[in-house]
């Protein structure tokens, strides 16, 4: 497990949050590359150790992607015993609203995202469909690991839906 951390002074920690949020979301993906953000609106909420993207989120990172309709960014503070600062490390984002997610050839769609930086796990709810090339699943949710690249879908045990696969075999033609 990758873990960041660097120091947040009191007196500037508004003004910082965005590089907060840049630096170490870029770090709980895993990869060394930069993590890039924008959207149309972002909200600092110091009390809830929180930041909120809202408005065309988009998100990238390496070979990860996200898009959504807003994104929120949770970080928990720690204390740092050698000085007077604070040092933060990203727990979990959570998406809402025509959620898209990429890795690779991997796509995963939803109403609702929420990834977790300690298990690299991503969750996908509400009407959760992912495609690798063109095979496409689909079910209540759908459970993806960053790191295995696999994933677990899960059928609506309230309502008579069922887990649905399309799966395209390769044709002798493209074999040759």
């Amino acid at each position: 497990m990758h873990s960041f951390s660097f120091p947040l002074h009191r007196a500037a920690l508004t003004a910082i949050t965005i590089i907060l949020v840049l630096l170490s979301a870029g770090t709980s993906f895993g990869e060394d590359d930069p993590i890039h953000i924008e959207a149309d609106r972002m909200v600092s909420q110091e009390q809830d150790n929180s930041v909120v993207f809202i408005g065309n989120v988009d998100a990238s990172q390496g070979h990860i992607n996200i898009r959504s309709d807003e994104m929120t960014v949770y970080y928990s503070q720690n204390d740092s015993s050698k000085s007077k600062t604070k040092s933060s490390t990203v727990k979990k984002l959570i998406c809402r609203g025509n959620v898209e997610i990429t890795q690779d050839d991997w796509l995963g769609t939803g109403k609702r995202m929420d990834y977790f930086a300690g298990e690299r796990k991503v969750i996908l709810t509400g009407d959760a469909r992912a495609w690798q090339g063109q095979n496409m699943v689909s079910g209540k949710t759908i459970i993806y690991y960053l790191d295995e690249k696999r994933s677990v879908v899960e059928r609506d045990r309230k309502s008579s839906g069922r887990v649905s696969a399309t799966i395209h075999p390769e044709s002798d033609s493209k074999k040759k």
